[in-house]
This record gives structure tokens, sequence and C-alpha cells, in this order.
């Protein structure tokens, strides 16, 4: 897949949040880490919230956050990664700005991998 230069890529899972800039152009890929949004889940003090709960209200915080973001214009082009479940929750939360200037979206795993596996999977997408 050919993604423009700076164009944003989310990767998250309903716990944890990466973001990644692509500083290369269409033809060569090359992305660097960004520094993680401070973007937490609503959870109440002295209160455990079960697994789905927690993911869905911190996936809910991360649209948020990039609803934001591209409302302001930090963010001008998205490219999300994200398992089922919590893509689902984040396309609940997308508005009409995001959904503008979403490229795509990629329904897997892949909060942890490290940066060259992830140009590689978005290189054979």
């Amino acid at each position: 897949m050919q993604l423009p230069q700076h164009a944003t890529i989310v990767v998250t899972d309903g716990q944890k949040l990466r973001l990644f800039r692509n500083t290369g152009d269409e033809q060569q890929l090359k992305l660097i880490e960004l520094q993680r949004p401070d973007v937490h889940g609503t959870a109440g003090a002295g209160q455990h919230q079960d697994k789905d709960r927690h993911e869905t209200s911190f996936e809910k915080a991360v649209a948020k956050w990039l609803n934001h973001e591209i409302a302001t214009g930090s963010i001008q082009q998205l490219f999300v990664i994200a398992p089922p479940r919590a893509l689902g929750e984040l396309r609940l939360h997308y508005g009409n700005a995001l959904k503008d200037k979403l490229l795509g979206e990629m329904s897997r795993e892949h909060t942890f991998d490290p940066v060259h596996v992830l140009e590689q999977l978005l290189k054979d997408r």
C-alpha cells in the first residue's frame, strides 16, 4: 500500500495506542514513532471495570482524540490498524471530518510489532 508523506498511522488494541508518521513518500515508506498522547478511558476511582468495558472506553477516548486532531489539522491523513473488536468500537465514534481523512483500515492485531514489521505489513498490503 502506498501511504502519502506525513500520513499518520494509528495502531491500537483497546489498551494501548501507538502513533507513527510516514516520513518517506508514497514510493518509499519510512515510519517514525511519535510521542504517545495522554489518552485514557473513563474508569471511576476505586472501581474495577471488566476488560471489555475498559477497552470500549479506551477506544472511545482514542476516537475522541483523533477527531480533535483531525479538526485542528494536526492529522491530515489517517490509517488505522486495530483488532476487529477495537476497530469496530473506533468506527462508532468517527466524526465526518475523520471519515474524510481516513485512507484505510486494517483489522488485525499489531500493537506490539516493531516499526520494521509495520512498514513491511503496510508495503505488502
